[in-house]
């Protein structure tokens, strides 16, 4: 995979990380309940949850490329589609997506536990690959091409979620993520649209 074609990858699963949601209350709120180790049990077990998603989207777009390209098509473009209303209810969100979250007593264990809880009981992660990948396997993808893409996916969301988790110790930093949600919510909204836009117009290989 060109250097190239990665760094937009990167970018674009390091914005979805960012974003503020369901998962960075869950870490933010194991973190304050129970530290820092938590914190990182939640952000890990979350990341490969994620990493989870991903791999099964890489193997099974391959699939759907070679042996039903009309069906590719149609996932492909309700990916799209989901991408776009997420961009329209990030930018909607405003001030009022603002992170809140409030601590609760947590061991180690539970905290990976509703990481990977988290990460597997949101389907629409699915879609949220399905489109974004499309632009970049192909039929013909190596194995260590797909490795590269899941590998990009679990490292950045972990790394991110580590990197809260181990700020938060800091108490500048949740009042640093309150303060500049909207600003997040508005990039990664229109990061979102303007992914949905290339989804359809086609891929970028």
């Amino acid at each position: 995979m060109p250097f190239s074609l990665w760094i937009s990858l990167a970018a674009i699963c390091a914005m979805g990380a960012m974003s503020p949601g369901p998962s960075l209350a869950m870490v933010l709120r194991h973190t304050l309940g129970g530290g820092r180790v938590p914190g990182i049990a939640a952000a890990i077990s979350h990341a490969l949850g994620v990493g989870l998603y991903a791999l099964l989207t890489v193997w099974g777009l391959g699939e759907l490329i070679v042996r039903f390209p009309t069906l590719f098509q149609a996932v492909t473009w309700g990916g799209a589609a989901y991408l776009a209303w997420l961009g329209i209810k990030a930018l909607r969100a405003g001030r009022g997506g603002a992170v809140n979250a409030q601590a609760v007593a947590t061991t180690r264990g539970q905290a990976a536990r509703d990481g990977m809880l988290v990460a597997l009981a949101n389907p629409k992660l699915i879609l949220f690959f399905v489109a974004l990948l499309s632009q970049y396997v192909t039929p013909d993808m190596s194995l260590a091409a797909r490795a590269i893409i899941v590998l990009t996916a679990v490292i950045i969301d972990g790394g991110w979620y580590v990197l809260v988790a181990v700020g938060l110790s800091h108490s500048r930093v949740l009042p640093w993520l309150q303060a500049r949600a909207h600003w997040i919510n508005r990039i990664t909204g229109l990061l979102l649209l303007a992914l949905a836009l290339r989804v359809v117009s086609g891929p970028i290989l």
